[in-house]
């Protein structure tokens, strides 16, 4: 979960894209679709890293990888905080939904 300071950010961040680029609903959807994005370039770090590619082999460090999941998680809270006024309080009660859900025993059949 972020702290407070974290959601300061990511709210300097919203508000800096608002100005830019306003808040209608075609950017609105750019930055739902920036997340697919920023996915593809994990995905492209972690091949790079394992070096699945035998052509580009080792191409990128587990730092890469690291850099591009936090722009994953920057991406998606601002994401969030453009669709919703508090998006700590909605990520907390996702984040509790689904601990509940996945840390409570599986009941016999």
């Amino acid at each position: 979960m972020l702290n407070e300071a974290q959601w300061d950010t990511i709210d300097t961040l919203i508000a800096w894209l608002d100005g830019a680029n306003g808040r209608d609903r075609q950017e609105i959807t750019l930055r739902m679709m920036k997340l697919a994005e920023e996915v593809g370039e994990v995905t492209q770090a972690w091949i790079g890293f394992t070096g699945q590619n035998p052509r580009k082999g080792h191409s990128h460090s587990l730092d890469d990888v690291r850099d591009e999941l936090c722009d994953v998680i920057i991406t998606a809270a601002v994401a969030l905080g453009t669709v919703t006024d508090d998006p700590g309080a909605v990520l907390d009660a996702a984040l509790q939904r689904i601990a509940a859900r996945r840390l409570t025993p599986v009941q016999d059949a």
